[in-house]
């Protein structure tokens, strides 16, 4: 049956046309008229806009803040969403998440209040029914770190985050003892009913929507997938939404038809195979998050520096591949990593060096027919591998880079340079290696005057534009510097080289 079913609240919504760009954000002021839920941007990054989409997961129910403002409705089938309208009680009482903004003044002007609510609220009904599987309890400064990465997304230009953090350590503390552990598995009849109604309306078979000359079709299956592209070469392909959703809201582009990947299992998977990590093209960051930073541990900081918990809830890893940004945050630590994908078309698949996928601004190696189905990284092979990242932006967080850098290199007994593959973002129209200066360090001893010596290569590898973010001058002298920090944090692992931030959540 060819109809979008969700929940909206507990109210059954059934539509048998949408717009296939139709984003949440207007469908609930302009349609549903819930007003709670704000316009601050438009583009994912105040965080005014927050609301929390809850799907199940292994018999519970997990919940997810995104941003309403990048989220298309249709993509909605079969999950519940739920607003600032939602949270009050049957007692007509303030969720402990409303109260605690309460008690602490946290909110002044209140035109972000609702979506720092629903970010609360997302994180307070997942650890409700999850503290078997929480550490134990944590010190203050760790809490503190980890609302602060909770609130990473959502901004606020009058209140100042103090009130908004403490008021947050009240509701994680009720949040924790609100039921003894022996219970937590224990579901509330709310949400049990919730449960039912979301098992009762998942999707069993592909759908296609339309309205007003716009398609929207939502395959259940690789192949069903590969035989949509087959007869709509170039057709949009939606992930996360996270960079096509600025296709509407900022470049009003009217996309006549999209293929929403999210609805295929098959997508889903995050697995070890050959020495390989791989990873779907429907897996969001927040979901890779636990195994990326398992096996590669160089890369937590600068995933959670990343975006913030919305865009991580929503954007996906091959999406952030796929869309071939010169300044996407995660090409250049794959690249840097030897990873390769997997192209899928109707009859066919090919595997590609991930350095080779990007050809030039705006152009990349993937035919109208074709899909990333996933990537595949190498893990690391021993300790003589050397390996760090870096972002450089002007704000700490959910920022788009001046500079990254990925930096990949194994030694031999001898402690020369074996292979090098130094990777940057920002510095050129695609995410490129710097193969001069990787050149400067092949076959040569690990030691200051070599790698000072390639790190003035660098200029022969990029020649940077200037823009907004930052100078041709700054971007190079930048990544220069960056190579130097890089190896003296190699030898001097204890030296401060940087201001400390401990990203890593309380849980993933």
């Amino acid at each position: 049956m060819n109809t979008l079913r969700f929940l909206l609240g507990q109210e059954l919504i059934e539509l048998e046309s949408v717009k296939p760009t139709l984003t949440v954000l207007n469908y609930l002021r302009e349609e549903k008229k819930r007003i709670g839920t704000k316009e601050g941007c438009a583009e994912g990054d105040c965080g005014a806009c927050t609301v929390v989409i809850a799907e199940v997961v292994d018999d519970r129910l997990h919940y997810r803040a995104v941003n309403a403002c990048i989220v298309f409705l249709a993509t909605l089938d079969g999950k519940q969403l739920l607003t600032v309208e939602d949270l009050k009680t049957a007692r007509n009482e303030l969720h402990p998440v409303q109260q605690s903004m309460v008690d602490s003044h946290a909110s002044q002007c209140g035109f972000c209040t609702p979506g720092f609510v629903m970010s609360g609220f997302a994180e307070y009904q997942n650890r409700l029914h999850r503290l078997d599987e929480l550490p134990e309890p944590q010190s203050d400064e760790v809490v503190t770190t980890h609302l602060t990465q909770v609130f990473a997304g959502n901004l606020c230009r009058c209140t100042g985050y103090g009130p908004i953090i403490e008021a947050g350590k009240t509701w994680l503390a009720q949040a924790e003892q609100s039921m003894p552990r022996k219970l937590i598995q224990a579901l509330n009849e709310e949400e049990a009913n919730t449960i039912a109604q979301l098992k009762a309306i998942q999707p069993q078979t592909s759908k296609t929507l339309t309205q007003a000359g716009q398609t929207y079709i939502q395959p259940d299956s690789i192949p069903a997938l590969t035989d949509a592209l087959a007869k709509l070469p170039g057709a949009t392909l939606l992930a996360g939404g996270t960079d096509i959703g600025l296709w509407v809201t900022k470049q009003h582009k009217t996309l006549d038809t999209v293929i929403y990947l999210g609805g295929i299992e098959a997508l889903k998977r995050i697995e070890i195979r050959d020495g390989q990590l791989e990873i779907g093209a429907a897996v969001t960051y927040s979901e890779a998050l636990p195994a990326l930073i398992r096996h590669f541990p160089r890369l937590e900081e600068y995933l959670y520096r990343h975006s913030s918990t919305q865009i991580r809830n929503a954007g996906t890893v091959v999406g952030n591949i796929a869309n071939g940004s010169p300044i996407g945050d995660m090409p250049p630590v794959l690249i840097a990593l030897n990873a390769e994908i997997t192209l899928t078309r109707q009859g066919g698949q090919r595997h590609l060096p991930l350095e080779d996928y990007f050809i030039a601004y705006g152009k990349q190696d993937r035919q109208p027919t074709e899909f990333i189905e996933c990537v595949r990284i190498p893990l690391l092979k021993s300790d003589a591998v050397l390996m760090n990242v870096y972002k450089i932006s002007k704000r700490f967080e959910q920022d788009i880079s001046s500079v990254s850098a990925a930096f990949y290199i194994e030694l031999d007994e001898q402690q020369q340079v074996r292979e090098a593959r130094l990777c940057f973002g920002g510095m050129a129209a695609t995410p490129k290696r710097a193969t001069r200066c990787e050149q400067a360090l092949l076959n040569q001893p690990w030691n200051k005057a070599t790698v000072y010596a390639a790190a003035e290569r660098l200029g022969d590898d990029f020649t940077p534009l200037s823009d907004f973010r930052a100078s041709r001058e700054y971007r190079l002298a930048v990544a220069v510097n960056l190579l130097k920090k890089f190896f003296i944090q190699q030898q001097s692992p204890t030296q401060a080289t940087q201001i400390s931030y401990t990203g890593g959540l309380i849980h993933a």
